[in-house]
């Protein structure tokens, strides 16, 4: 089963560079979508085969993200139950028979660190709810985390220490959720391999893959055995992200 998450950084853009034949070229079984940055009926592209599941933020040319699936699911739930989070899409669940699907595009603490502070409390309740999935069913949890948790997971650790995405308040907070029960997929495969995810628009970052690791696919502990494969497709143009991919048997 095959799991494909990709940050697209405004979905209309995106789809004027090719987003309709690389979604084909990936065959994925779950697609899913981050900062699609649309409100309902701005956009037209559903794909044979598929279902989609929207969430779309309050304010317009924000956020959102939206799932693309196969699979008929049970039921699909919305946010995450908390009205101070769930105005801005940034969360949808899929309930599938053996497991919960979780695509999150998690919130940038900013420049100058101005809502690191609500970063810790979405945080504290998004670990409170996937620990609540997690209690009943395998969770696969993927999308943007705007978190580089270790040093390895991204070009430039020294300079950026404190920055937006690699303070030592936010790698806190994806060690506790790794450790309460779930599983960074790509660095289970990969434990010492350097590869990222995302590169700044500036200084030709790209080009210089000075980017950093901050999309990912995690697991349950009761689905670590059912890790197939993990792959950062780096070779993927047309966002400031790269598309990530799981493979469960």
């Amino acid at each position: 089963m095959k799991f494909i998450s990709w940050n697209v950084n405004g979905l209309r853009a995106v789809a004027g560079k090719g987003f309709a034949e690389i979604f084909e070229q990936q065959d994925a079984d779950f697609f899913c979508l981050q900062e699609t940055k649309l409100q309902a009926g701005q956009i037209d592209m559903e794909f044979l085969g598929y279902r989609s599941y929207w969430n779309y933020a309050d304010k317009k040319g924000y956020s959102g993200t939206a799932i693309y699936t196969r699979h008929e699911p049970l039921s699909v739930t919305y946010g995450i139950g908390i009205d101070e989070h769930d105005h801005e899409g940034r969360v949808i669940t899929l309930e599938m028979p053996d497991f919960y699907l979780v695509t999150v595009y998690v919130p940038n603490s900013q420049d100058g660190l101005k809502r690191l502070d609500y970063r810790m409390r979405w945080e504290a309740d998004f670990k409170d709810y996937l620990r609540g999935l997690a209690s009943k069913k395998g969770v696969v949890v993927c999308g943007d985390m705007n978190v580089a948790h270790q040093e390895i997971d991204l070009k430039n650790p020294n300079t950026n220490h404190q920055n937006a995405g690699f303070t030592d308040e936010e790698r806190r907070c994806m060690t506790e959720l790794l450790e309460c029960g779930f599983c960074d997929t790509w660095r289970h495969a990969h434990p010492e391999e350097i590869k990222y995810s995302w590169w700044s628009y500036r200084m030709n970052a790209r080009e210089r893959n000075a980017g950093w690791r901050i999309d990912y696919f995690l697991t349950s502990q009761s689905l670590v055995n059912r890790i197939q494969f993990t792959e950062i497709h780096n070779e993927i143009y047309g966002s400031d992200h790269c598309p990530v991919e799981l493979i469960l048997k």
